[in-house]
């Protein structure tokens, strides 16, 4: 670590050195090799190869190169880093619990554009995978035609990352991902009590869940429409973010289904530890151009529920805004 200045150390692992090491703190006896014969690769190298993987999208090769060791030894490096880190969700990934982190997450939200009781921006984006192949391979064919997961995420007015679902085959819906979520579970028995998820029109409208108006026909759902898109863009500039800090969620990965969700699940783990540290623009990438973020919002019919916190907000709350 110390071959690079702050500058150049960001560039090339996608994260300060600060956040690095306090991370090791967390991982480093998972990681560390149970012998050390035959020149056992350190926790913190085998930490600074799988960070440089992230960063090199997808280059294994390039990744083992790093520290002289093969495409298959990296690999595995990669594997169990990975599910080292993403074991830290529990700590660095979680939704608003006290009431106090509950009424504080209502203030920042509404600070966006004045929308009220929103406590995360939820949407999904695809992480493209090889064909997981096996009699299942085309549930993970998506619209766009090619294979992925379609992770669902619920981000804060901070861009950090408060729930990741990674396990769904890129043919799902967004709304078939939320429905069987834990976070649809603790919203429809009240556990945030009148708590609000602001999304897109990919989602269902209901008493928890509000979308914008497909065809605003008031100045009113117009006033709506403009609050609730700003209120949401977190969770795209979330997306953002998250994907130029880690290219391999840009350019897909090639490891087995399991570890391809593992990296996901550390990726956002890693983002939120940047965002703790203030963070929030990753440097320029070396000689390396992303592929577009392709949008997938699709306008979907959804089955009514019950209960409209849109038809509420619009006739008790928006006509009394100055």
């Amino acid at each position: 670590m110390l071959a690079w200045d702050d500058h150049d150390f960001r560039v090339r692992f996608r994260l300060g050195k600060n956040v690095v090491l306090n991370l090791l703190e967390y991982i480093e006896d998972e990681i560390a090799s149970q012998t050390i014969r035959n020149n056992a690769v350190s926790p913190i190298n085998k930490l600074l190869l799988t960070l440089r993987f992230y960063a090199t999208g997808n280059f294994l090769i390039t990744a083992g190169d790093f520290i002289g060791v093969s495409k298959s030894t990296a690999c595995l490096i990669v594997r169990d880093v990975s599910v080292a880190i993403a074991k830290l969700r529990p700590i660095f990934i979680r939704m608003p619990e006290t009431e106090s982190e509950i009424r504080d997450l209502q203030l920042h939200f509404y600070q966006i554009a004045r929308f009220p009781r929103t406590i995360g921006a939820i949407d999904c984006t695809h992480i493209k995978i090889q064909s997981p192949g096996g009699p299942d391979a085309e549930y993970f064919r998506n619209r766009k035609g090619y294979f992925s997961l379609n992770v669902q995420t619920i981000a804060s007015p901070g861009l950090k990352i408060m729930d990741v679902v990674a396990r769904w085959p890129g043919s799902c819906h967004d709304q078939t991902i939320f429905k069987k979520s834990r976070i649809y579970n603790k919203l429809v028995s009240g556990y945030w009590k009148n708590s609000l998820l602001v999304a897109d029109s990919g989602y269902a409208n209901t008493q928890y869940v509000v979308t914008p108006y497909l065809n605003p026909s008031n100045d009113i759902e117009e006033l709506y429409n403009e609050s609730i898109i700003r209120t949401r863009n977190p969770v795209e500039r979330s997306y953002g973010v998250l994907k130029r800090r880690f290219p391999v969620l840009s350019f897909g990965s090639r490891l087995k289904l399991e570890t391809t969700q593992a990296v996901i699940v550390a990726c956002c783990v890693l983002h939120n530890l940047a965002c703790d540290d203030n963070d929030l623009e990753p440097p320029e990438l070396l000689n390396m151009d992303l592929p577009l973020n392709e949008e997938f919002s699709l306008r979907e019919h959804h089955e009514l529920e019950v209960g409209n916190a849109r038809k509420q907000l619009t006739e008790e709350y928006f006509p009394f805004l100055n």
